[in-house]
């Protein structure tokens, strides 16, 4: 369980008595990524159902998505903003590099984290109890398997930083490990409609890698946290349509 304790101290605030410390821990840790992930989901769609039996659907969703964000710490938020200002801001390969490197954020960045939060907090309150306890850890669980898809399909645009350590680290197993996770969690929790939802989050690993070739030639580990939030808000909006346009159900298991 070194992998999932190294995935826990990685991506969440949660403490825990395990570090990544090189190449071998995190090569254990990225296949427990959707788990861990499908467990921030879940403690997301709780705090929703809990918050929701007092208060308006929209002011718990925003409680909800307030308790994710300070259980990951704005892990993948910090990448969609640092992505949003060097895309759209830099006008070089090398400005852009050195925009991902500063820890500040421009308009751009906030912009893109702002639309972000409002998406997600507008899709969980149009849930029903059930629904969000289906689709959101299951969005949380394939958005990350969508950043493991992202590592060993593009180059790293620096041979420094997190995300050269992610795609040295991952082999073809773990890779392989953590996009079944992901799917695999993803199917249980939303059932006929993990494919979809799968095929979204394919789209958007191209899209971002498409896109990150282009602006600085390889990916880095804030193009790996854009690429989560954004095929997360993808997963989000499709159990949105479903649910409202009555498609179909999403927890296909609820007794």
């Amino acid at each position: 369980m070194s992998g999932f304790a190294g995935a826990v101290s990685l991506l969440t605030r949660v403490p825990v008595r395990a570090a990544i410390e090189g190449r071998a821990s995190l090569a254990r840790a990225v296949p427990w990524f959707p788990v861990v992930g499908a467990l921030v989901g879940a403690g997301i769609a709780l705090v929703y159902i809990a918050a929701g039996t007092i208060l308006p659907a929209f002011v718990a969703a925003v409680l909800a998505t307030a308790a994710g964000v300070l259980l990951t710490g704005a892990f993948h938020e910090d990448g969609l903003g640092d992505v949003a200002d060097a895309f759209a801001g830099g006008y070089t390969v090398e400005r852009r590099l050195e925009i991902l490197d500063d820890p500040r954020h421009g308009t751009f960045g906030v912009i893109a984290m702002a639309l972000a939060l409002l998406l997600r907090v507008s899709a969980i309150s149009n849930l029903d109890p059930w629904a969000a306890l289906a689709l959101v850890p299951g969005a949380h669980a394939i958005s990350r398997g969508a950043s493991i898809a992202l590592m060993r399909r593009v180059s790293v645009a620096s041979p420094s930083g997190l995300g050269a350590g992610y795609v040295s680290a991952l082999s073809a197993r773990g890779e392989i490990a953590g996009l079944a996770s992901a799917v695999v969690i993803c199917t249980l929790l939303i059932g006929v409609w993990a494919p979809v939802a799968v095929l979204l989050c394919a789209l958007v690993v191209l899209g971002m890698a498409v896109l990150s070739r282009a602006k600085i030639g390889g990916i880095g580990g804030d193009v790996l946290g854009a690429t989560q939030q954004v095929a997360e808000v993808a997963v989000l909006l499709l159990g949105v349509a479903v649910s409202q346009q009555g498609w179909g159900t999403l927890a296909w298991w609820r007794p």
